[in-house]
């Protein structure tokens, strides 16, 4: 299947003679006959490289078939022109693209048994054809929200094999690869592609909670990795263009339940700041721009700390916007200070509030949040204390012995804090013994600041010597 073949010959003359004659036949009754007078000069213009002709006849033929409503007919029509020995590239996207224009028509007029029947004529006829490849996506993306669609009506006899049909036609699609497609129609593809694996991930999960004794095999996980695996393909500098504003917004939210399914809490963050940063929410100060802000809090709150997670949580507590919400200004500042958080303090203060979100409806969030209050306050008793009791210790973080012991256990596992617990004694060193080398690295660099200060004051000395004697004299 080729265009590259010279013309040898233009039918334009037989092919307006012979388009009216076929019609009358057609109107006439005579449908087949009509179509085998097409079909016949059809096959005159496909050897003769003719593809302007080629075009006219292929589109009338399938035009003929679609009007008489011969459902049938149309389809192995369809399927005969395209397969036709050396028919012409040109010729097969004429009568795909005029066919995709129907299926709307179809739907609505002769019912979805139609429908499916045509779509998957045009998903065999563009099969392993590249110059076809954008058609087959948007077919496809028909056929899988069909699929969906059962689910969503419960009309679905399977709900599990729906969405995994579903999910599974559009992941078939690498839309990236395809040249004939356009940037934006690439991104919305993609982003489908990962709302249905998402989808299919968090219905797998919610069957692995329900079996009892045991895990499901994997759940959903390799859904959430195949998710991930698309999100890297979306360029988000394409996302930054204001005309791509929605599909910005649509990424985002993909990427934030991803996230979320994990406990990466500074990575749901950051993509909620990517979310706040868009104009039309920014500007939005009552509403989606408040809430971006706010969850902006909650998970840079809730993450664990690092220096990335230092770095945002400072710059988010000098940004104006926070102080227009009071409590969430509180909150951040709580946690920029170098002070103690008492947590009792804090769930007086903040828990009513925080427990009505969505955020910290949850019990295991509400339980990381008190999490990172600990942290936080053997952060800043490891910054004021080399040595403390363990019984002091415990008594400052409001924590029973062991849960002192394994938090401290857990932040000097992760590089957090240096800490050494002397159980015999009960004392909690924060300071590391010096090696030899620490302390002469030290004592050479204090020699070097002494000697520098010895040799501007010799200097000095020797100035005003100077000075003095031209004075003198």
């Amino acid at each position: 299947m080729a265009d590259n073949k010279k013309q040898e010959r233009d039918f334009t003359k037989e092919v307006d003679a012979l388009l009216p004659e076929a019609d009358a036949l057609i109107k006439s009754g005579k449908l087949q006959d009509g179509l085998d007078k097409i079909l016949g000069l059809e096959k005159q213009t496909r050897n003769a490289a003719d593809l302007s002709s080629t075009i006219k006849l292929v589109k009338a033929a399938v035009q003929h078939a679609y009007n008489a409503r011969d459902f049938p007919l149309l389809n192995s029509t369809i399927s005969v022109l395209s397969k036709k020995h050396g028919q012409l590239k040109g010729a097969v996207s004429a009568i795909v693209e005029l066919t995709i224009s129907w299926l709307p028509e179809i739907k609505e007029r002769d019912g979805l048994e139609r429908w499916l029947e045509l779509l998957e004529t045009l998903r065999g006829v563009t099969e392993g054809k590249i110059f076809l490849e954008t058609p087959r996506a948007r077919v496809t993306l028909l056929l899988a929200h069909y699929h969906e669609g059962l689910l969503k009506s419960g009309k679905s006899l399977n709900p599990k094999e729906s969405l995994q049909t579903a999910s599974d036609l559009l992941s078939d699609l690498q839309v990236e690869t395809y040249s004939s497609m356009e940037r934006r129609e690439k991104t919305e593809f993609i982003l489908e592609q990962m709302r249905l694996l998402i989808a299919l991930a968090q219905q797998k999960d919610a069957e692995a909670e329900k079996k009892e004794g045991k895990e499901a095999l994997g759940g959903g996980e390799a859904e959430w990795i195949k998710a991930r695996v698309g999100g890297r393909k979306v360029n988000e500098e394409f996302l930054k263009e204001a005309v791509n504003e929605d599909l910005k917004l649509k990424y985002y939210d993909l990427m934030i339940q991803h996230a979320l399914h994990h406990s990466e809490y500074l990575d749901v963050a950051k993509y909620y700041h990517k979310v706040w940063e868009t104009p039309s929410i920014k500007e939005d100060v009552n509403d989606k721009g408040k809430i971006a802000l706010e969850h902006i809090v909650y998970y840079i709150v809730l993450a664990p700390h690092s220096n990335e997670q230092s770095d945002m949580l400072h710059h988010l507590y000098t940004d104006p916007a926070l102080t227009r919400l009071e409590l969430h200004y509180n909150l951040v500042k709580c946690f920029v200070t170098t002070e103690l958080m008492r947590w009792p303090g804090i769930a007086a203060i903040y828990g009513e509030s925080l427990r009505k979100t969505p955020v910290f409806s949850s019990k295991k969030r509400w339980e990381d949040l008190h999490a990172r209050v600990i942290e936080h306050n053997i952060r800043v008793v490891a910054q004021y204390y080399t040595r403390i009791s363990l019984t002091r210790l415990t008594s400052l973080l409001d924590l029973t012995l062991k849960q002192t012991e394994q938090t401290l256990a857990r932040l000097v596992v992760s590089g957090t804090v240096w800490a050494k617990i002397d159980r015999p004694a009960g004392i909690v060193s924060f300071r590391a013994k010096r090696s030899a080398e620490d302390v002469m690295n030290d004592w050479s660099s204090d020699m070097q600041k002494l000697l520098g200060l010895v040799e501007k004051t010799w200097m000095g000395m020797n100035a005003a010597q100077a000075a003095q004697s031209r004075v003198k004299s």
